[in-house]
This record gives C-alpha cells, structure tokens and sequence, in this order.
C-alpha cells in the first residue's frame, strides 16, 4: 500500500510502497498537512458539488427518481443469481463469452490468459473501478502485459505511478502545473515545448493515446451497468476514449462486479438521469456506450465478459451493509464529505475513498482484514450529507454506525485501557451521589489549570487521554454545574 509524499513538489514522485495499510487516523495525519492537496480538493470538489446542484434544481421529480433507484437496486439484490444467469444467457446468445471469477485473483487469472490467447502484450483501458479493484494493471504487469489507462486523469494517475484519489476524478489532487511536469518527465512523446495550459495537455495526451488506441488489438473495460434481460453492458464517459476502446480493438474484455445488474432494459431510463447529474454535474453523459455481444464485422469480434464476486457475496449477507451494492459509483458523497475534503482519497487506503469506501471496502474485504479496514467505519462525523446527495439513497450514517458496532462486537471480550476507563466511569454514574461527588472533585481540580493556562481547553493532554487530544481539545469541567445553578436559583 502507499505512504503520502508531498504533491506540492515539482515533479510528484508517486506514493512508495509500505508493509500493509494504515489505520486511517495514522494515513490521514499527513494528508492533513499537505495545504496544496486541501486547495487541490476543495476547488474541485465545490465546483463539482455545485454544477451538481444546480442541474439537480432542474428536475421537479428529482426524490421521486432517488426511490425508483434505490427501488431498482433492492430488487436486484433481492433476485442477484436469477439475474446473473438471465444475464449469461443473453450476453452468451448475442456471442459473448463469460466468465466467473469468485475473487480477484481468479479475475486477473482470467484477464492474463485471454490477452496472451489473443497474441498479445499490451492493453488499453477504460477507466473502471472494478479493475482496480482487482489490481489487475499490478497483474498484467507481472505476466509480461502492460496496460495503459486511456481516461485522461487515470493517465495522469498512472504516469505519475501514483493512485486514483477520487472516483470520478482521479488526479483531483493535482493541479495543472504538477500535471505539466509528469508529463514532461514521464510521458516519452511528450512535446520539448509543453506548457501548462490544459488545451496543451490535452492535446499532449490526445495524441499520446491516438498512437496506443490504433496499435493496440485488446482492449479492457469495466461497466457502469449490465442489463439482465439483453446481455447488454453500458459504459458512461466524458472523453471519448472509452468508446475508442470499445470499438476498434478486435478482443474486448470486461471485468463487472456482479452488484451492476440492472433487470430490463428500461431501468436504464432512471439512472441514465441519477448517474450524470450525480457524477459531473451534466444533465446526460457526452459518451453513452452500450454494446451486445458481437456484430459480425463491426467493433470487437472476440468479446469477453468476466463477471467478478471479490466480496459482494459476503456483503449482500448483511441485511443493514448490504445497501453499499446500491452504488453506482457517482461520487457525490466525497464531494460533500467535510472529512474526504481535507483528507483526500488516498488516506482511507482502498480503491474506494470517501463515506462509500468507508461502508464499502470494510464489508467487501472483511471488517477485520486489516488495520485500515477496521478503522474506516470512523472516517466520519455522521453529518448526513453524503445519504442527502446520494443518488440511489444509500444511508450510509447507518450503515457506518452499524460497522462500528460489528467492530466492538468483534472485540469485545479483549481486555483495553478504554474499556476499564468505560467501566469505571460507569460505575461513578451509577449512583447519584458518587456522580455529584466526582463532578464537584473535577470542577476544583480545573481551575488551577485554567487560571494557569487562562481558557477552558486543554490541547495536550498525557495518555491515554492524549488519544483524544490528538485531533481536538478537551473541555475542562464548567465552574458551576446545572444542578448547583438551579437549587441556588429556587432559593
């Protein structure tokens, strides 16, 4: 996994490799002091956030199109195998391939053979989140295949052997400048002249990818959506350079998660409406492809369909978690998160940032997988935007609550200094008097310390209470309590 390295430098170096992830409070504190990265994010995110809400305003039946979605996705979740294997016989009849994958490393396994099947050591990509998920570009890399990211800011991600920071935006946490010297450095055509314009990025990358788009024969694509009654998968863009993948390549292979289903064809209706507005901010995507199977002398003529389970099976099994496969990946929720905003992506360690990732990631590698997993469910401080925006009304307040109680759950037989303290503390509160004696015995303890450090803070204070300090201060104890106010007010 990735330690934070400064991105204010001129040329950003990538993210080195650590032992395993961090718990988020330990891969956050960096982040917290890298002031470009705060002004990378809040730039972004506000702009994105408000053309959202500008273009939400627009729909009189907006809430009603959020519960057709949720609506939707509940059905799907409620009818998964049903669907799946309505989905494998369409996609098979129109001549696709597919293939089951329970994990991802089964996946990567399946992606590696068919491209040395097709002959050849070199891909290009759509942007897809499941194929990060997986790791495959780490895969192919090791059978001998290399992958190039064609979407412009996963580009941008890639060349600077970095990671994605955002769903939607990858490279959010970089600005034009930064973008101009990893070019420059990393991307070998680019021009000797190169400014920090973005028509010359752009234009530098355009034509960067012009070169790997007419060479390359496979092609590799997530999906945004799978209809179950056609076989047909949907991809929503902004540049174009999906649908050069997906059309002249002759091998196309895509990697679904399973949860992407959607029953009919015309449920396509409601999310082709939440997804943009939800994700840039536009009323409908410049690029919408959707394509079923093969069609004999036009666009990839060996299609392959990997549909991928890493996780979701375990997720479906919560009855409260299992709203997390609602999603459909806009990113809203990271562009209102107050924590996302200062922290940026690569704090929560996982492919998924923001308050998805902190309900999503926990639940599809295991609560418990590791330290970063354990503690994302606390990557929040339960405001509610993010369940306010979320296109298919995901609650994910709920949801993190929930985690946090399958964490205590998980450890609560574990002997802990915070437990003890817990313990104790209940049994002062316990009885009446013990908890008036014990507020008056902290109310005369406070006051040489706030004469002395003159205000009613504390910022330091020493272990374990230093675990609260860390990140805020700690009130000393009011001067007179309520009870005192009032019996000396009914005198």
């Amino acid at each position: 996994m990735s330690t934070p390295t400064s991105r204010a430098t001129a040329i950003p170096t990538g993210r080195g490799h650590l032992s395993g992830p961090l718990p988020f409070p330990d891969a956050a504190r960096p982040e917290l002091t890298n002031a470009q990265l705060r002004a990378n994010l809040r730039r972004a995110t506000h702009t994105i956030r408000d053309k959202r809400a500008r273009v939400v305003a627009e729909l009189p039946d907006w809430e009603q199109l959020r519960l057709a979605g949720s609506a939707i996705k509940a059905d799907v979740l409620a009818r998964l195998p049903e669907l799946l294997v309505q989905f494998e016989s369409a996609a098979t009849a129109a001549g696709a391939v597919v293939h089951w994958a329970r994990d991802a490393a089964e996946a990567c396994a399946v992606v590696a053979r068919l491209v040395r099947e097709a002959g050849a050591d070199e891909v290009v990509k759509v942007k897809s989140m499941a194929t990060q998920e997986i790791e495959l570009n780490s895969a192919l890399e090791r059978a001998g295949i290399t992958a190039t990211e064609t979407d412009l800011a996963e580009l941008i991600v890639q060349l600077a052997d970095d990671e994605p920071s955002h769903i939607l935006v990858p490279a959010i946490h970089y600005n034009r400048h930064q973008i101009r010297e990893i070019f420059a450095a990393r991307m070998n055509d680019a021009p000797p002249d190169l400014t920090d314009d973005p028509r010359a990025l752009a234009e530098a990358a355009r034509l960067h990818l012009r070169r790997k788009f007419l060479s390359s024969t496979v092609a590799v694509s997530g999906a945004n959506f799978a209809v179950a009654e056609t076989g047909t998968l949907v991809v929503v863009e902004s540049e174009g350079n999906g649908r050069m993948c997906l059309t002249l390549p002759r091998t196309l292979i895509s990697v679904v998660g399973v949860e992407k289903l959607l029953p009919g064809f015309g449920d396509l209706e409601v999310f082709l409406q939440l997804l943009p507005r939800s994700s840039t901010g536009e009323r409908m995507n410049p690029y919408t492809s959707m394509w079923t199977g093969v069609t004999p002398g036009d666009g990839p003529q060996n299609v392959h369909i990997v549909l991928v389970d890493n996780g979701r099976s375990a997720t479906l099994a919560d009855p409260v978690g299992r709203q997390a496969l609602h999603c459909i990946r806009c990113s809203a929720c990271l562009n209102v998160c107050p924590v996302y905003e200062r922290v940026g992506g690569h704090a929560y360690e996982s492919v998924y940032p923001g308050p998805i990732g902190a309900i999503l990631s926990p639940q599809m590698t295991g609560i418990d997988a590791s330290p970063s997993a354990n503690t994302l469910p606390y990557a929040s401080t339960l405001c509610g935007a993010c369940y306010d925006v979320c296109p298919v009304r995901i609650n994910i307040p709920e949801v993190l609550v929930h985690l946090r109680q399958r964490t205590v759950d998980a450890h609560r037989d574990a002997p802990s200094a915070e437990r003890a303290a817990m313990q104790a503390m209940s049994w002062v509160m316990g009885d009446r008097r013990r908890y008036a004696r014990a507020l008056r015995a902290a109310r005369r303890g406070s006051v040489p310390v706030a004469t002395a450090l003159r205000r009613r803070t504390v910022r330091r204070l020493p272990w374990p209470m230093s675990a609260w300090t860390l990140s805020r201060d700690a009130p000393l104890p009011v001067n007179e309590s309520f009870r005192d106010w009032w019996r000396e007010r009914s005198r």
